[in-house]
């Protein structure tokens, strides 16, 4: 007769192999589960947790920014992750802002813009600032350094149009790449492409 298990096991002796009844059946320690961190957005919370081998692991509770990376530039910056906007895998993480690997999240676009105007010399998603801009934009730059910024502005393609009206939003899709509930990190890139046009798809169904 099968005997009531009060902890959460994995592996494969979950089930009793043909010489062992379950009143017989050891609790292995290499089989203990634990409770999943649903991880959430907020201030920052960490708990450590020790693993078999005496390594750790670092269960974030809350998280409110981590390094994503904008790949067509190559460059990454740390973002404050404003919002969960879709999770392939279960609505409910998407309703309880869950930080997940693999869910989209909405980040904060101003460190990549202020990266770029700065690399570029040219202004990004400020179509509706574009007079107060040109009044105010007496900056002093030396003729080496407008120089560079347009031997970089010529040799770089323009942004794509989709990704430049997430700037004038402001927020940008990005994707977790990182494991926050094992790493104690949120860390990802930018959608951009293909990939955005795709994820556009499935959040407005």
């Amino acid at each position: 007769m099968r005997s009531e298990h009060t902890t959460a096991r994995r592996g494969p002796l979950h089930l009793p192999r043909p010489t062992q009844t379950w009143s017989n059946d050891p609790h292995r320690a290499f089989e203990k589960g634990r409770q999943p961190a649903a991880t959430r957005i907020g201030t920052k919370r960490i708990h450590l947790v020790r693993t078999r081998g005496g390594n750790t692991k670092y269960r974030a509770l809350r998280l409110d920014s981590g390094n994503f990376s904008w790949g067509s530039e190559g460059i990454a910056r740390k973002v404050r992750v404003i919002s969960v906007s879709y999770h392939p895998s279960n609505n409910e993480l998407v309703r309880t802002n869950s930080l997940t690997k693999s869910a989209v999240v909405q980040v904060d676009a101003a460190p990549f813009r202020q990266w770029f105007e700065a690399h570029y010399g040219q202004s990004l998603g400020r179509r509706r600032q574009a007079k107060q801009e040109k009044e105010g934009e007496d900056a002093k730059k030396s003729k080496s350094v407008e120089k560079k910024q347009a031997a970089r502005a010529a040799a770089v393609s323009k942004v794509d149009p989709a990704l430049e009206r997430q700037f004038e939003a402001g927020r940008l899709y990005a994707v977790v790449a990182s494991r926050p509930g094992q790493s104690g990190r949120v860390d990802g890139y930018v959608l951009e492409g293909d990939e955005l046009a795709f994820y556009q798809r499935a959040i407005r169904k």
